[in-house]
């Protein structure tokens, strides 16, 4: 098998003193930089949204952060204003390696929110992921970033959904634990076929 390591959302906003930080979400940066090495093609995941997304709890009047509206593909859980296109906090944190074959940014669209690497979360809307890692011969991949229960899981799956072998190196990942979602998110993955590693 031809393997890919892909490092999920690796940005300021999501490491502590960030707009949406996932506690500790600054420790793993190292041993990613580390794991990067043993593999032949390494893919770094952007979040990119356009101010006023439609996922910020501030586009909602009287809604908060961690509230949580419904949207045409479902419901969808408000966050605080975070990763905005060219702004500090969407920047990826400065220790990380950027020395990956492809910088993938989703979350780009104003009306949709993107967890997964795959596609919007409408789950139809495809990243273009799936087919450059097919033309490029890759059948397994290795997951690392943050976070854990949101857009590693929501990736992980939809690449096990899509034919992918798929490991999440949990010890390279961290977790948001918003009402049990990372006990959530491990169940769905084991579900879908993912190692959790």
């Amino acid at each position: 098998m031809t393997q890919a390591l892909i490092v999920i959302d690796m940005q300021n906003d999501f490491c502590p003193g960030g707009a949406l930080a996932v506690p500790g979400g600054d420790e793993i940066v190292d041993g990613i930089n580390a794991l990067m090495d043993g593999f032949d093609t390494v893919i770094l995941t952007q979040d990119w949204h356009p101010a006023g997304h439609s996922s910020f709890a501030s586009s909602h009047p009287g809604k908060a952060p961690y509230d949580t509206v419904g949207m045409s593909y479902g419901t969808q859980v408000l966050w605080p204003d975070h990763c905005v296109q060219g702004s500090d906090g969407a920047a990826f944190h400065p220790r990380l390696r950027l020395d990956g074959d492809l910088i993938l940014r989703k979350g780009f669209r104003p009306g949709i929110d993107s967890y997964s690497a795959f596609f919007e979360n409408d789950q139809t809307t495809p990243t273009g992921l799936e087919g450059y890692l097919r033309t490029r011969a890759i059948d397994a991949l290795m997951l690392v970033g943050l976070a854990t229960d949101f857009c590693v899981h929501f990736s992980a799956v939809d690449a096990a959904r899509l034919g992918f072998a798929v490991t999440v190196r949990e010890d390279l990942c961290r977790a948001i634990d918003l009402d049990g979602s990372l006990a959530a998110a491990r169940d769905a993955m084991r579900q879908a076929g993912v190692s959790l590693a």
